[in-house]
This record gives structure tokens, C-alpha cells and sequence, in this order.
């Protein structure tokens, strides 16, 4: 038993993933807290910043924690790394989808627990992708981009098509939010998996 344990442990450790489960709890803390700040309980139209910035912060929790110390390691283990990878992603990705729609209980129809799940699989799946080109140090950059810029800019978007590129702040009941950030954590996902994140300079 030590001898799968251990292993573990020292994969979870070189991947800072302690450190990633107490920062994702710190984000559902603080989603809670500004929730109940905004009275998204009386109008979950209040609700837009945290349902799309919450599962954003998670998210670049999650790419960080991706972190590959040793390319050519992952490619000569005995084992391979895809399954570690994997269990890694899902589980970081499982757990901030339960803790983060604490934040938003009620109204599932609207800005409520399926949307803020809905965006934490999406980001995640950008923030995976992302880890893959450019490292994980840089991972969250191209998801912080994408969802400052819909945040901001898409107020006044209407049609089936602004579903699916405004995702971000869509209702949960939106299709097409739902297709465009399953999409993003499938293939992010998957090519994470299949490749790891790009190597890095060693952490300071």
C-alpha cells in the first residue's frame, strides 16, 4: 500500500494540489461571501459577477496546479502520466463544482447552481488548454481575457449565436452556453490529458 501511496503523494505534491484544494475552498468562501454582499437571493440577476468571476478564479487555481516540473520524466516513467493527469483534473474540477454553486442556491433556471457549474467546466476547459501552449504559470490569462471581455462587452447581446460565444453570463438554461463550455472542457481537457502542460522554468 505505501508503495502506490507515496507516489501519489509526491505527484500531488509537485503539483502544489494541497495548496490548489485550500485556494479553491478560499474561492467558494469568498463567492459565498460577495453573493450574500450582492442580495442575488432577492434578484439573481445580481448574481452575473459571481456566477461568471467565481468559476473564473477557480479555474486559474486549477491551471496553476498543473504545473509540470519535468517533461522528459513524465515521457521515461515507467507508468504512464495520463491517468494521474486526469484523476487531477476531474477531481480539482469536481470539487470546486460543488463548493461554488453553494454561493448561488435557488433559481436553477436563472443565475443559479447549473450556470456557475456550467462555467467552471468552461473556463477549466480554457485554462487546461491553455496550460498545454503556455504553461501553467500563464494558463489563466487567456480565460481571464475571454470572460473580462464578454463580462464587459456583452450586455446587449441577443440571439442564439450571442448564447454561445457569452456563455460566461448566460442563464443556466441556456443550450447553447452549455454546448460551447462542455466544449471547451472536453477538448481542453483532453489535451491536457494526452499531453501535460508545457514545460517550465523550475518554481521560485
Amino acid at each position: 500500500m505505501n508503495s502506490v501511496r507515496r507516489p501519489l503523494a509526491l505527484y500531488a505534491r509537485s503539483r502544489a494540489v494541497p495548496a490548489s484544494l485550500v485556494a479553491l475552498a478560499g474561492t467558494a468562501a469568498f463567492a459565498v461571501w460577495a453573493a450574500a454582499r450582492l442580495n442575488g437571493f432577492l434578484d439573481p440577476d445580481r448574481r452575473v459577477p459571481v456566477v461568471a468571476l467565481a468559476p473564473l478564479l477557480a479555474a486559474a487555481v486549477i491551471g496553476v496546479s498543473l504545473y509540470s516540473p519535468s517533461d522528459e520524466l513524465d515521457r521515461t516513467a515507467v507508468r504512464p502520466w495520463w491517468p494521474r493527469r486526469l484523476a487531477q483534473l476531474a477531481g480539482l474540477t469536481a470539487l470546486a463544482a460543488v463548493l461554488l454553486p453553494l454561493a448561488v442556491l435557488g433559481h436553477p433556471e436563472t443565475f443559479g447552481p447549473p450556470a456557475v457549474i456550467r462555467n467552471t467546466l468552461g473556463c477549466t476547459g480554457v485554462t487546461a488548454a491553455a496550460a498545454v501552449l503556455l504553461g501553467a504559470r500563464l494558463s489563466w490569462l487567456p480565460a481571464f481575457g475571454y470572460v473580462s471581455a464578454v463580462y464587459l462587452g456583452a450586455a446587449g447581446a441577443r440571439g442564439s449565436a450571442a448564447t454561445v460565444w457569452a456563455w460566461p453570463v448566460q442563464p443556466g438554461a441556456q443550450p447553447g452556453a452549455w454546448a460551447a463550455a462542455l466544449g471547451a472542457f472536453a477538448v481542453g481537457g483532453a489535451l491536457y490529458v494526452v499531453r501535460g502542460a508545457r514545460t517550465e522554468g523550475p518554481r521560485g
